[in-house]
């Protein structure tokens, strides 16, 4: 996938895309959904440390189940739909307003506040890490407890409201943690299709991820140039904006000029379109 803005599509997304351009196939409404781009800074190694180098920030990455009915065997960072109970947490809510993030996401208020809210709590269901705590200068510390995972499941499989976990916690959602970074919608010919927001946050101190949800199969830490390279050899499967947002996070030197820098974005709504050369369909990025 080294061209960013045009890539050949084979095998079945190839039929269905050329299906879409023949006008056979027609679009389905895409669903607004909420993906977070975490970050950590590597832990340094002695060698490392005697070198004095700096180690460049790591992405968390899932590699989707391949019976999943989308994105099947991709790697993806963790996110998912926007839930009807993410738009009603404003009373639990710490950092910009809703209106902040719709400005920069050009979306309603509303919609920002519940594309925040999936961010978060999406977050911890596919990862078990929590952007929440209990004041405005604290996050949760640690999320490994049996109590904890409980609520995560709960979470998952929609047993708890996003809203009501919060208050039985007495918890805040720090907004304030999360950065705006990129606005993308599947393609028009995708039977399953999403309005997705993307976010970058650091990793809090003292929390861990864990390889908890049945989504995934595989989770790794891993550079973004890394993983870039990767997808170009052919060793990792990825949809073009999660490589598309590696290949920009892998600019930045470290975690802070990443979080720096989602406060300075332009964020525009991305969707690809098809382009047909005969019997061939390409991916066009724009």
């Amino acid at each position: 996938m080294r061209d960013l803005q045009s890539q050949l599509l084979t095998g079945r997304m190839a039929e269905v895309a050329l299906e879409y351009a023949r006008g056979t196939r027609t679009p389905s409404e895409p669903r607004p959904a909420s993906t977070v781009v975490l970050l950590r800074t590597p832990p340094t190694t002695p060698a490392a440390a005697a070198l004095a180098a700096h180690p460049a920030p790591e992405v968390y990455l899932l590699r989707r189940q391949r019976t999943m009915a989308f994105a099947a065997g991709m790697t993806v960072f963790p996110g998912g739909r926007v839930d009807p109970t993410d738009s009603t947490v404003a009373d639990s809510w710490f950092g910009p307003a809703p209106g902040w993030f719709g400005e920069r996401l050009r979306c309603s208020a509303e919609a920002a506040a519940a594309y925040v809210a999936a961010a978060v709590r999406e977050t911890f269901e596919e990862s078990g890490v929590l952007l929440a705590g209990p004041t405005p200068d604290a996050v949760v510390e640690d999320t490994t407890g049996a109590g904890w995972e409980a609520d995560r499941v709960a979470l998952e499989t929609r047993e708890l409201g996003f809203a009501d976990f919060l208050h039985r916690r007495e918890l805040l959602l720090r907004a304030d943690l999360l950065g705006p970074w990129a606005h993308w919608i599947t393609p028009e010919f995708e039977p399953k299709r999403y309005d997705t927001a993307f976010f970058v946050a650091a990793l809090p101190a003292g929390q861990v991820t864990r390889d908890v949800t049945s989504e995934s199969d595989q989770v790794t830490w891993i550079r973004p140039a890394d993983a870039v390279t990767a997808v170009d050899a052919g060793d990792m499967l990825m949809l073009p904006p999660t490589y598309v947002c590696c290949h920009d996070l892998s600019r930045y030197r470290d975690v802070p000029a990443i979080l720096a820098a989602a406060g300075e974005r332009e964020i525009r709504a991305i969707m690809p379109t098809v382009r047909v050369d005969g019997d061939q369909a390409y991916l066009e990025t724009s």
